[in-house]
C-alpha cells in the first residue's frame, strides 16, 4: 500500500489568487448565488471563496440558514473534479465546527456524502472521511452515521483504500461501533481488523486495536473476538515496539477478557508476563488497562497462583499519581490475595 500524502493542489489551470473573495453582510448571499452559476468557473471560484470564509464560525450558522447545504449536496454529484473537491473541503470545514455538525444531521448530508465513497479522486474520498470522523464524535453523528447504513462499506473500505483514509476510517469506526457493532461483526469486521493489528503503520495497528476494544463492548464482540482468536494477537501486540500500540492493545483486552474464554484465551497467550511490563512502564493508559487485565485473570485460578509471586508490583501502585490507577491496584490485591 501506498504511503504517499494525499495532494489537495488544484489543477494547473485553477488560480485561487483569482477568486473573487467578497465581504461584508453580502458576501455568503452573492456566493449561495454562484454556486448555482451554469459558468464551471464561476462555480469553481465561488466554493474557494466559500471554504475561506467557513473557517470562521459565525459564517456557518449564516450559510447554514442560507440554504448552502443543498446546494452543496448537489455539486457533489458535479462532473467536475476540482467542484467535488472544493465541495467536500467546505463541508468537512463546516463539519469542524459544532454548529456544523448538528446541519449535517438536520440536513441529512451523511448519505449524500456517502455517494463518493469511490470517488476516482483522493482529495475528495478524504475530505468524506474527514468529515465522517468529525460527525462519528458526537453522539448524534456516530448514530446518523449507522443509520445511514454506512459500517459494511466502512468495514470493506478498509481492505482497498489508502493509509491514511484507513485512519479515518478506523477513527470513525471507532466511535460508532461503541453505540452498536451488530453490522460490523456481519460485515466481517473482526477478520478484517485481525489483519489490520499486523499492518506495518504504528497509526493503523493501534487504531485497530481500539476499534476492537469498542466492539468487545458488546457481548457479542466478545464472544467473536475469542472465536476468531484475536485475543492472542492483542497479546503479542503487548510487546509491540511502539508504546501506543502497547496501551491499545491492553485497552482492548481490557474487554476481551471479561468473559472466562477470553481470559482463559489470554492466560494461554502468556499474557501475564508482558502485562506485568505494561504494569512498571511510564504510560498511564497503559499501566491503567494492564492492571484490570491482571485482575481479570487473577479470577482464574491458574492466573491467581502465578500473580501471587507479584503482588509487590501491584503494591508499588498504590502510591501511582493517578488514583484510577491506585484503586484499580487495590482491587487486583484484593482479587489475587482472596481465599475460597
Amino acid at each position: 500500500m501506498a504511503h504517499a500524502r494525499i495532494s489537495a493542489q488544484l489543477p494547473p489551470d485553477i488560480d485561487p489568487t483569482k477568486a473573487p473573495l467578497a465581504f461584508g453582510e453580502r458576501a455568503l448571499p452573492k456566493l449561495n448565488e454562484e454556486l448555482q452559476a451554469p459558468e464551471l468557473l464561476t462555480r469553481q471560484r465561488a466554493l474557494m471563496a466559500l471554504c475561506d470564509l467557513l473557517h470562521d464560525p459565525e459564517n456557518v450558522y449564516q450559510a447554514i440558514d442560507l440554504g448552502f447545504f443543498d446546494n452543496l449536496k448537489i455539486l457533489l454529484l458535479d462532473s467536475d473534479s476540482t467542484i467535488r473537491q472544493k465541495s467536500t473541503e467546505a463541508l468537512y470545514i463546516m463539519a469542524t465546527h459544532n454548529v456544523g455538525r448538528h446541519g449535517f444531521v438536520q440536513n441529512r448530508v451523511i448519505p449524500a456524502l456517502a455517494e463518493l465513497l469511490d470517488d476516482p479522486v483522493d482529495i475528495c474520498r478524504k475530505n468524506v472521511h474527514q468529515s465522517f470522523e468529525m460527525m462519528a464524535r458526537l453522539p448524534e453523528g456516530a448514530i446518523d452515521i449507522l443509520h445511514a447504513g454506512l459500517i459494511p462499506s466502512l468495514v470493506y473500505q478498509l481492505k482497498t483504500e489508502l493509509d491514511e483514509i484507513q485512519e479515518l476510517i478506523l477513527d470513525t469506526l471507532a466511535n460508532c461501533l461503541c453505540v452498536e457493532a451488530s453490522e460490523a461483526l456481519a460485515s466481517g469486521a473482526i477478520t478484517t481488523l485481525k489483519e489490520k493489528l499486523a499492518h506495518p503503520s504504528v497509526a493503523i495497528r493501534s487504531k485497530a486495536a481500539w476499534v476492537l476494544l469498542g466492539i468487545s463492548i458488546h457481548p457479542e464482540g466478545k464472544t467473536m473476538v475469542f472465536e476468531e482468536d484475536v485475543i492472542p494477537v492483542l497479546v503479542s501486540l503487548l510487546e509491540d515496539t511502539e508504546p501506543e500500540v502497547q496501551a491499545k492493545a491492553a485497552g482492548a483486552l481490557m474487554f476481551a477478557t471479561v468473559t472466562p474464554q477470553g481470559r482463559y484465551s489470554a492466560l494461554g497467550a502468556e499474557a501475564i508476563p508482558a502485562l506485568l511490563k505494561l504494569v512498571a512502564g511510564e504510560r498511564r493508559e497503559a499501566r491503567l488497562s494492564a492492571v484490570k487485565v491482571l485482575t481479570m485473570l487473577a479470577e482464574l485460578p491458574e492466573g491467581r497462583q502465578i500473580l501471587l509471586r507479584h503482588v509487590a508490583a501491584f503494591e508499588r501502585c498504590l502510591n501511582d499519581p493517578s488514583e484510577a490507577v491506585r484503586r484499580a491496584a487495590e482491587t487486583a490485591i484484593r482479587v489475587i490475595k482472596w481465599t475460597p
